[in-house]
């Protein structure tokens, strides 16, 4: 019986009162599958077309996960995982115990799609490629995590580490990265967790080791409002709010670390022949570094509450003031894997193994949550490439024996991570 041993080749960084630290082995194949696990994985890429068209085609809009939750679970079943649930925030968990007690090695692709519900979804085949909105983000990942659950259980691997495969909700916008918070911080698994993996798009080189932090405001510019001939020289919201942008866009921010910041949407006002009694604006702010994001934020407010005063003093306050309301919308926390963390340098071995130009970088995705932490978190691709995310011409490149190397890149860093034990 010949035995594979996969374990990091370096202690993990734990959070506190973790008492988690990975079996040492000297090797991990170089990052690369079993011959005979990478040709079941192969042999399960017509499966895995059918799996993302099935999951894709199933509405997953915001704040309304529920039916893809609902198949997500019934496939993680169907794939041979027995103890399948939904929490309370409405991701689907599925355990897969290990041979020891030791904290979970979290998998994660996200349910939500960034598309309003009623936004038609048909998946369609051009040759080599798969077309519809949401099908690498993230129905691949969803996909990706049930081809690894069937070669786990077909081939009864034994992990020393327990797997915690998760479908989140809320990762897109507006959900502000709700289900995988809810995980870390209210979910049943809060104090177990050692390390978390997340899959979301389609690039299998990219290393996700660093978090962009992000604050997102919505600033309500309220005033007495009135008719635009009558009340005629009264203060104006709609003044405010756009002295309150140019002062934003005045405000210098370095560009190491990568500090940013948008006036995304404003909204507002009764008619074309009114003075607005309110005008929303939305913003995004986004850094690498906590301190660039703190010090950003307290200048765009600075900025809103002149602009602000400004108005109050420039037009007449005889039917009331302007005021300013800011509500705190998205909060993204900062954080990283280290570069030379035993995680980074196992996935970076397995992309590259798998003959991709492997590169580490930085983004905004469920790894946020336990990177701030200071819990080992990546985020990786999988598959053989897409573009136009977001949109609604959304692609996904499907050549065989390039998707198929694209997604043992995941399944090679689960079973380093978790010590799997290959009979």
């Amino acid at each position: 019986m010949i035995r594979h041993f996969f374990a990091f080749t370096a202690a993990m960084v734990m959070a506190a009162a973790l008492p988690f630290a990975p079996a040492r082995a000297d090797e991990v194949l170089a990052g690369q599958l079993p011959p005979a696990l990478q040709t079941q994985l192969a042999d399960q890429y017509d499966q895995v077309i059918a799996d993302l068209v099935r999951i894709t085609e199933t509405p997953a809009p915001p704040f309304k996960e529920d039916k893809r939750a609902a198949l997500f679970a019934q496939m993680l079943r169907d794939a041979g995982l027995a103890d399948v649930t939904i929490d309370a925030e409405g991701n689907v968990i599925a355990l897969r115990p290990g041979r020891e007690d030791v904290p979970v090695f979290v998998v994660s692709a996200h349910l939500d799609t960034v598309f309003p519900e009623g936004t038609p979804i048909t998946v369609t085949r051009d040759g080599d490629r798969l077309l519809a909105p949401g099908i690498a983000d993230d129905s691949l990942g969803l996909a990706s995590i049930l081809a690894w659950a069937r070669l786990l259980e077909a081939n009864d691997i034994s992990t020393r580490q327990p797997i915690l495969f998760v479908g989140t909700v809320g990762e897109e916008g507006a959900g502000d990265l709700r289900g995988v918070r809810h995980l870390f911080t209210s979910g049943a698994y809060k104090d177990r967790i050692g390390a978390f993996l997340s899959i979301d798009g389609a690039d299998a080189a990219r290393i996700v080791h660093a978090a962009v932090g992000s604050r997102r405001y919505r600033l309500a510019f309220k005033g007495p409002g009135g008719h635009s001939y009558g009340a005629f020289g009264i203060v104006n919201p709609m003044a405010a709010m756009a002295e309150t942008v140019r002062g934003i866009y005045a405000i210098e921010v370095p560009s190491e670390p990568k500090t940013t910041y948008a006036a995304s949407l404003v909204s507002g006002g009764t008619s074309v022949n009114s003075i607005p009694d309110e005008i929303l604006l939305d913003l995004d702010m986004r850094s690498g570094d906590p301190a660039e994001l703190i010090r950003l934020e307290q200048a765009v407010l600075a900025a809103a509450e002149a602009a602000v005063a400004g108005e109050n003093a420039a037009r007449s306050v005889r039917a009331g003031t302007i005021t300013l309301e800011p509500q705190l919308i998205g909060d993204r926390p900062a954080g990283s894997t280290p570069a030379d963390h035993a995680l980074v340098q196992t996935a970076l071995a397995a992309s590259r193994a798998a003959g991709f130009k492997a590169r580490i970088d930085d983004s905004s995705t469920d790894s946020n949550i336990p990177m701030s932490l200071g819990i080992p978190a990546l985020t990786i691709g999988s598959g053989a490439g897409g573009g136009r995310s977001h949109s609604l011409d959304e692609y996904l490149n499907i050549p065989r024996e390039r998707f198929v190397a694209g997604m043992s890149v995941g399944f090679a860093i689960i079973l380093a991570q978790t010590g799997a034990e290959l009979r």
